[in-house]
């Protein structure tokens, strides 16, 4: 695509209820300035007819391969394409996409494709958690395909429950980021077919009811880092405790205490190929959590006991689990020097310490701090246990998870990939 060309974006509508919400993903597509051709299937326009996609894209519409036969539109469509993104995507779509089916004009785009695929499924719970859907879903992914975790919420009728197409605005999101991450072949899926597990946020030690110990950690890197490894090709698994959207495609686990973060972290880690711990988990915890609200003194004593530490607990099951062995560990540090040393050489500690094969540090301070922890920028040091050192001046949040993940990528004991 030549710098001044409009992005060429194909989206497919699959039939579907849902195909109603892919007229506002044209609408807002289009309003990024991308080039948008609509290719439905022939059930999907019964749902919302061709004179409305024609109009909103200015472009004719078609769903067999015998329209302008002259152009050959089943190649040239795939094969001039910078993204082919499905929404939705019904579990007819994944079953014919995943076994390289190709009997209308839309399998036919996502056969010729060579550039990267997006599909957003919507379906009914039952034909989403159904094994047969899965294991087209698990295939298609493995093919480096991102597939679009669906909502959780209402469906067609009374129903409730996930497999509600995700919303528009959460799509075109999606979208711009795999535009923006299409380097060329060789960097754009470079974690295809891996599992990627990521922690974010602060987690909260309950005191009673009411209050609780914590920390100012909003999660936004690890939120970051978890739409970068998604857009890369990953299949990513979030544990968090962070009041932030879930982003789309990922799928969240949400905790509150450390005790909990580990339990899910440790769990959800067994055959995955990263785990980046960019949660901020508290050291301590309350002895005793009370039942009922403390009632207000002049002094209160607290007695704490110590957490767990999740990321020591990971390195060693990669020495004894012969699942995790090549796992590769990033680490996290929030740090402040002091009178014994500078925030690089506690990270260096630490690093020694923990034995993981990344650690990222930053220095911290008082809110408002241009690398804290409710900013949107970051400054941080990647420190590798082979002694190399990358610093990363300040930047977006969403640039240094680029920078963490393009060393991940080339982390040399990385298991092959997940089948």
């Amino acid at each position: 695509m030549a710098a001044s060309e409009q992005p060429r974006v194909v989206l497919g509508v699959a039939g579907g209820i849902a195909a109603y919400k892919a007229v506002e993903l044209l609408r807002r597509l289009s309003e990024r300035g991308l080039d948008v051709t609509v290719v439905p299937t022939r059930a999907a326009l019964q749902f919302v007819g061709a004179p409305t996609w024609a109009a909103l894209s200015g472009k004719p519409v078609a769903d067999d391969v015998w329209s302008q036969v002259h152009e050959v539109p089943h190649v040239r469509l795939g094969q001039t394409a910078d993204l082919v993104v499905v929404a939705p995507a019904t579990a007819d779509l994944l079953a014919r996409a995943a076994h390289g089916l190709a009997d209308d004009l839309l399998t036919n785009v996502l056969l010729t494709a060579r550039c990267p695929v997006v599909l957003a499924p919507a379906m009914h719970t039952e034909m989403w958690e159904h094994p047969a859907t899965q294991a087209n879903v698990a295939l298609l992914r493995k093919r480096g395909v991102l597939v679009v975790e669906p909502a959780v919420g209402r469906l067609t009728g009374a129903d409730s429950g996930k497999g509600r197409l995700p919303e528009p605005a959460e799509l075109v999101e999606v979208c711009v980021r795999v535009l923006a991450g299409a380097r060329g072949p060789e960097s754009e899926q470079d974690l295809a077919g891996r599992r990627v597990v990521i922690s974010a946020g602060g987690t909260r030690e309950h005191l009673d009811p009411v209050r609780f110990l914590g920390n100012r950690s909003s999660g936004k890197q690890g939120y970051a880092l978890a739409r970068a490894a998604l857009r890369r090709g990953a299949q990513v698994v979030l544990v968090t405790s962070a009041a932030l959207p879930d982003p789309p495609g990922v799928s969240v686990r949400r905790v509150t205490s450390a005790l909990e973060l580990r339990d899910v972290v440790l769990a959800e880690s067994k055959g995955a190929d990263v785990v980046v711990m960019a949660a901020a988990v508290a050291d301590y915890r309350p002895v005793e959590r009370l039942a009922t609200k403390r009632k207000k003194t002049q002094n209160l004593t607290v007695e704490l006991v110590q957490n767990p530490d999740v990321l020591a607990d990971l390195v060693a099951a990669r020495g004894v689990d012969p699942a995790a062995a090549g796992q590769v560990l990033v680490g996290f540090a929030a740090e402040t020097g002091d009178e014994d040393g500078s925030v690089l050489d506690h990270a260096k500690d630490k690093l020694a310490r923990k034995g993981c094969d990344l650690l990222v540090v930053n220095e911290v301070g008082e809110a408002g701090h241009p690398t804290g922890f409710e900013g949107d920028d970051n400054a941080v040091t990647v420190l590798s246990r082979t002694g190399e050192v990358l610093e990363v001046p300040l930047t977006t949040k969403d640039a240094v998870a680029d920078v963490v993940l393009d060393l991940v990528s080339r982390w040399p004991s990385r298991l092959p990939r997940t089948p």
